[in-house]
C-alpha cells in the first residue's frame, strides 16, 4: 500500500488533472471520471431502502440558503450569482468599457441565486412544503456540483467538487441512529477500498467570534464526525466523509413536523467524491490494472 506523500499528491493530481488558469477548477481527465463513476455505483448500492433520490442543480435560492443560516456562519465561503442589469444600450457600455470609466463588473448586480454550498440545503424547503412527515421519517439519496470559496487551493481542496449525500429527518432517536449507523457503515466502505482510515470529533470552523462558541459547542456535543484519509500527508489527513446529526435546527428554521407532531430532527452523511476519488489514486496509484483485486471489483470492474 502506498502512504500518501506531499510530493506523491502533486504527482497523482498533475496525472489527473489539467490546470484551467482558475485555482482549485480543474479539468478532470477520463481515468479520474472512471473512478468517480465508479464511486458513485458503489455508494448507490449502499443506499438504504426507501430513499428519496434527489439530484439538484448547482445552484440554489439565495433566501433559502440565508434562511438555513449558511450565510451567517460561513460568508466567506458562500458564492452568490450576480449579472448585470440594464438595457442593451448600458451593458454593450460596460463590456466594451466605455461605460464612464468603469469595469463591467463594477456594474453586476446579486440575483436570486447563489452557488449551492452543500448538497442538502435545498432538501428542507422541499420537504417542509409537504406536511408532516411519515411516522418512519423520510430518507434522501441527494446530489450536486457544490462550490465553495476556499482560500487556499492545495490537492484535496478545490472550490467546485461534487458531493453526494444520505439525509434523514424524522424523530430524535432515529436521526441519531442514522447518524451513527452510517459512522460503521463508512468505515465498512473505506475498508472495502483498502483506503487507510480514522474517524474523529469535528466542528465546522464558524465565521467570526460571535460563531466561536458555537463551534465550541459542536465539537463537545459530538454533532459532527469525520472519515480522515491520507492524501496530502498522513501526518495532516483530509476529511473525505462526514456524519452529522443537526438537532432540531432545520427543522425548527423549516417548521418541519414529525408523524406525531414534534419537531423533526435531522441527519446526513456526506461523501466528498472528489476528495475520495484522490485517496484511491493516491493509495493505490494510477495504474488501474495493478490495483488489488477487491478494489478494481467495487470500482472498475
Amino acid at each position: 500500500m502506498n502512504y500518501a506523500t506531499h510530493d506523491r499528491a502533486e504527482s497523482i493530481a498533475r496525472a489527473l488533472f489539467l490546470p484551467t488558469g482558475a485555482g482549485g477548477i480543474n479539468a478532470s481527465t477520463a481515468l479520474y471520471e472512471q473512478v468517480v463513476d465508479g464511486l458513485a455505483a458503489l455508494i448507490s448500492r449502499h443506499r438504504e431502502a426507501d430513499s428519496e433520490v434527489l439530484r439538484f442543480p448547482p445552484v440554489m435560492s439565495r433566501a433559502q440558503a440565508e434562511r438555513s443560516g449558511y450565510l451567517k456562519s460561513f460568508p466567506n465561503l458562500l458564492g452568490c450569482v450576480s449579472c448585470l442589469a440594464g438595457d442593451e444600450t448600458d451593458i454593450r457600455a460596460l463590456v466594451d468599457g466605455s461605460g464612464a470609466g468603469r469595469e463591467w463588473v463594477d456594474a453586476l448586480q446579486a440575483t436570486d441565486f447563489v452557488l449551492a454550498p452543500a448538497a442538502c440545503y435545498p432538501v428542507y424547503p422541499l420537504v417542509a412544503a409537504r406536511g408532516r412527515l411519515p411516522a418512519e421519517g423520510l430518507r434522501c439519496d441527494v446530489a450536486c456540483d457544490c462550490f465553495r470559496h476556499e482560500s487556499t487551493h492545495e490537492v484535496g481542496r478545490l472550490q467546485s467538487f461534487r458531493m453526494r449525500e444520505f439525509v434523514f429527518l424524522g424523530t430524535p432517536e432515529r436521526a441519531v441512529e442514522f447518524r451513527e449507523r452510517w459512522r460503521w457503515r463508512a468505515g465498512a466502505l473505506a475498508d472495502l477500498l483498502l483506503l487507510p482510515h480514522s474517524t474523529t470529533a469535528a466542528s465546522d470552523p464558524f465565521f467570526g467570534r460571535a460563531d466561536r462558541m458555537t463551534t465550541v459547542v459542536q465539537g463537545e456535543q459530538e454533532l459532527k464526525f469525520k472519515l480522515l484519509i491520507p492524501i496530502r500527508s498522513v501526518e495532516e489527513p483530509t476529511g473525505c466523509m462526514s456524519f452529522n446529526y443537526h438537532r432540531d435546527h432545520f427543522g425548527t428554521i423549516w417548521d418541519i413536523e414529525t408523524a406525531d407532531g414534534g419537531r423533526a430532527h435531522s441527519a446526513c452523511v456526506a461523501f466528498g467524491i472528489d476528495r475520495l476519488a484522490l485517496a484511491v489514486f493516491t493509495t493505490h496509484g494510477l495504474d488501474l490494472a495493478a490495483w488489488p483485486r477487491q478494489v478494481r471489483q467495487a470500482l472498475v470492474a
